[in-house]
């Protein structure tokens, strides 16, 4: 594909912790004020953001080894007068797009938090055309390669909600911050999660049950449902503790809107197929500090049976309820979501530890490049 573009060349040149990437100069952002007829500023300012890159895959994903992956980066305000903490990387849930960050992203950022949220494989605005397989392993393996692309493979702490959660559990188990001390007493480190922020998650449900064994013309049936109007719209409903603010015609459109892209199907197909994640027996490995936020009145995923479950089978987890709220705090409640994470990421267990200064300093590149591009 093409080259990478000038800054980012320079910005590596000058310091080798700025990760180097390929953007995707094929891709468009979605529309999602005149195309998508979409009215909420937040998600015209989020699409705005959007840029795909070109991240590495085994051949098994994509012939030429690598996936076109659609992300938005929020960059901590420079105004919020506080300690560096390590970025945050968002997955959205179920057959959906990093628009559903729209609003948590912004608080984060102004809270001086750099946050990625980025799409997976097969949803969102990821390519579509000459990829081999859009399976949850395929999907993991994109999110490894778009950490290794665009953050270096630099510590993170890493969030999913709902069958994001999932998806965050099978990443942040291959990849678990490592410390180890030899006999010298020489430190060597491998992996890169410090911690993880579940959301309403889905955890201990593994595969997507009987839609895997479904012959494809009626999978492909079932897939027809899932993106029409009235599916979404009963979703939506059930999404909130209060849908008449929350539930609207725009809301709707924007969870839809990347379903009618060509190719979407057939990604959603090979998902089906695959079997879906299984997060289940990963749970009690994640061993980093993990902050669970539940909202009180999720009627998707019970919280007094799951949040707990989380808590109970993690060995550094927490839980937060986020009140007057359903299965997306994220987008019920983005203040108190985002000042919860906050405080989450302050705290002592997942502060910054290696190259914070040398990292500060390609952020610094980075941005005078941008400025100067």
């Amino acid at each position: 594909s093409s080259s990478s573009s000038s800054s980012s060349s320079a910005s590596v040149a000058i310091s080798a912790s700025a990760a180097q990437f390929q953007e995707d100069l094929t891709f468009s952002p979605p529309d999602t004020f005149d195309a998508g007829e979409i009215s909420e500023q937040l998600c015209t300012d989020a699409a705005a953001k959007m840029k795909r890159v070109m991240v590495p895959v085994p051949d098994y994903v994509s012939d030429t080894g690598y996936v076109g992956i659609s992300f938005i980066r929020w960059e901590a305000s420079p105004s919020a007068k506080s300690a560096k903490t390590l970025p945050l990387l968002l997955v959205h849930g179920f057959d959906s797009s990093a628009l559903e960050y729209r609003r948590l992203g912004p608080q984060l950022a102004s809270l001086g938090i750099d946050v990625y949220c980025v799409d997976l494989l097969g949803w969102g605005y990821t390519q579509l055309d000459e990829v081999n397989s859009f399976s949850a392993k395929a999907k993991v393996e994109a999110l490894k390669g778009f950490w290794e692309s665009v953050g270096d493979n630099g510590e993170v702490v890493v969030g999913g909600a709902s069958l994001g959660g999932a998806a965050t559990i099978e990443f942040a188990a291959q990849n678990l911050c490592r410390t180890e001390t030899d006999e010298d007493g020489e430190e060597t480190s491998s992996g890169f999660v410090r911690g993880t922020v579940l959301i309403d998650a889905q955890g201990f449900v593994d595969g997507i049950g009987p839609m895997s064994f479904l012959p494809a013309p009626l999978a492909r049936a079932g897939i027809k449902v899932l993106k029409s109007v009235p599916l979404r719209d009963s979703a939506n409903q059930m999404s909130y503790y209060d849908p008449s603010t929350y539930a609207t015609e725009d809301a709707l459109k924007v969870g839809r809107m990347h379903c009618l892209r060509d190719g979407w199907e057939d990604g959603m197909l090979s998902f089906m197929q695959s079997g879906g994640f299984r997060p289940k027996e990963k749970v009690p490995l994640i061993d980093v500090p993990t902050l669970v936020l539940w909202g009180r009145q999720d009627g998707i995923l019970d919280g007094e049976e799951f949040a707990n479950k989380f808590v109970n089978g993690m060995p550094n987890a927490r839980l937060e309820w986020i009140e007057e709220c359903g299965h997306v705090p994220h987008l019920e409640q983005p203040e108190l979501t985002a000042k919860s994470i906050e405080a989450f990421l302050r705290e002592e267990g997942v502060r910054p530890l290696k190259n914070a200064s040398a990292q500060s300093a390609a952020g610094i590149f980075d941005g005078l490049f941008n400025f100067l591009n």
